[in-house]
């Protein structure tokens, strides 16, 4: 697992927020659930695939990468974005997404 990804998770946990590998696996794949509810999973340690709003997508500017290999054909309309863990910056920048999603899962 790498740093950026443990780093993630550490400050996630803090918002109740756990990390549930699955079974069987042993390519990095692992949902986020708040309360029990999956709302995020990695494809591995540097890509998250987080469930968000329409709304929030739009107003964040967020875009599919257009490099996908787990979801090329992603409808521009989905509820769902693919965020890479690149650098301290990505890592802040998915740490904030990830807290408007559990905001969302409060509601």
């Amino acid at each position: 697992m790498t740093s950026l990804r443990k780093q993630l998770i550490a400050r996630v946990r803090k918002l109740g927020v756990e990390e549930r590998p699955f079974p069987g696996r042993d390519d990095g794949f692992a949902a986020l659930c708040y309360r029990d509810k999956p709302f995020a999973h990695f494809h591995h340690d540097e890509e998250l695939d987080l469930h968000l709003t329409r709304s929030v997508i739009a107003r964040e500017d967020l875009v599919q990468p257009s490099n996908s290999v787990h979801h090329p054909k992603r409808s521009k309309n989905a509820h769902w974005i693919e965020l890479r863990l690149k650098t301290v910056a990505d890592l802040d920048h998915v740490t904030r997404l990830v807290k408007l999603a559990v905001a969302n899962l409060e509601t």
